[in-house]
């Protein structure tokens, strides 16, 4: 099995990255897991409590049950991989069943963060956009997808996420073996990327 990391900050493109390497694997030997996924359960606390959480602080991530899974998978184990609502800011109680895949990635902002999650990556990667083209992306996404307005967007962007980024996220760039810009064309780092799965894991 192949454990992929694969960072960065918020809008930055790593679901594109994850979609072009997903491609070009048959779909009974790749498995993603998202990062949001393991957002911790917080149904002990009220609405406007859990609105109030910063989810761009690696505290609000369950690094603990997400290590656990990867352990299972790399044992050969089936894990339930909780559903996360970002309506509701709450885990909604469903889970989505993963079995063990030859490459399973591994995709999220906070996921460099953490030392023991680094040790189970066989492969770190990085992406990287400058913060004017993650800001708009991010804008697009939490309007359209997650029912946030504008003034929400950007007074959570200016008052936690770019603070977020440049104390916890950015750093992590040290841990990477590739580092994928965006912002220009990438087709030769996600081929390089292609390249060394299929050598790993024919």
């Amino acid at each position: 099995m192949l454990i992929i990391g694969i960072a960065g900050g918020t809008g930055s493109g790593k679901t594109t990255v994850v979609d072009q390497i997903v491609e070009e694997l048959p779909s009974d030997e790749v498995c993603v897991i998202s990062q949001d996924s393991y957002y911790k359960d917080t149904s002990h606390l009220s609405f406007k409590e859990r609105e109030d959480i910063n989810f761009d602080h690696p505290k609000a991530i369950d690094f603990k049950l997400l290590i656990k899974h990867l352990k299972e998978l790399r044992k050969g184990n089936t894990v339930e991989q909780p559903v996360y609502s970002f309506v509701e800011h709450n885990r909604t109680g469903e889970t989505i069943t993963t079995p063990p895949r030859k490459v399973v990635i591994v995709e999220g902002i906070l996921i460099f963060t953490n030392p023991d999650i680094r040790e189970l990556f066989d492969i770190n990667i990085y992406v990287h956009a400058d913060s004017d083209e993650r800001l708009i992306r991010r804008l697009k996404r939490d309007m359209a997808e997650r029912g946030r307005d504008l003034e929400e967007v950007l007074n959570r962007y200016q008052t936690t996420l770019k603070p977020m980024h440049q104390q916890f996220i950015e750093p992590t760039k040290e841990y990477a073996d590739i580092i994928i810009p965006t912002n220009r064309y990438n087709t030769v780092a996600v081929d390089l990327i292609r390249t060394i799965i299929h050598q790993r894991i024919s």
